[in-house]
């Protein structure tokens, strides 16, 4: 199986579009599926603009069941993720790494736009998710930063406690709501 139109290969998780027009179709979203549940790390990603240096990101993303999303915040941009399969938590955290939120993301609350730079990370709750991300360009690497709380993903037993953590604090906070 391949996609239904040229890309070129940035990484075993990364590809770029290397056409003018691009459309996707269902076998596309199969294919960057197959391409993620693969990785050792679960991910993939399509980005549908030429390089890092557009001013308008758009990028098509699998993430397996147990890929890791480190908290990370956006210092100089803004970010719009769409559900198109699956299921996942978005957690909000404070600087000091308190849970100040959750947001529900599956295909019924499809859309979160994050406006602010505030530490946050996605809980994949299904076998995989696949989402649509915008954002603006051009990719600085400085312009993000991640949490200094919470570990590095080649940590593999630190990720997993650390991961723990999390789903115990979730439901600390959850019952703190009621």
């Amino acid at each position: 199986m391949k996609f239904s139109f040229p890309v070129r290969k940035e990484s075993d998780e990364v590809y770029y579009a290397d056409a003018g027009l691009v459309g996707l179709c269902r076998d596309d979203l199969k294919m960057l599926k197959s391409i993620a549940l693969a990785n050792p790390r679960q991910r993939s990603r399509l980005c549908t603009h030429a390089d890092p240096g557009d001013s308008l990101h758009e990028m098509f993303i699998v993430h397996g069941r147990n890929a890791y999303v480190r908290p990370h915040r956006h210092l100089t941009r803004r970010e719009g993720l769409s559900v198109l399969e699956g299921s996942a938590e978005v957690v909000f955290f404070s600087d000091d790494g308190e849970i100040t939120g959750v947001f529900q993301l599956d295909e019924n609350h499809f859309y979160q736009r994050i406006n602010e730079p505030v530490y946050h990370m996605l809980l994949i709750r299904s076998d995989s998710l696949v989402f649509h991300e915008a954002t603006s360009g051009p990719f600085d690497q400085a312009g993000s930063e991640f949490a200094p709380w919470s570990p590095n993903d080649t940590e593999v037993s630190a990720v997993a406690s650390f991961l723990h953590h999390v789903e115990l604090a979730l439901a600390n906070w959850r019952g703190g709501l009621g």
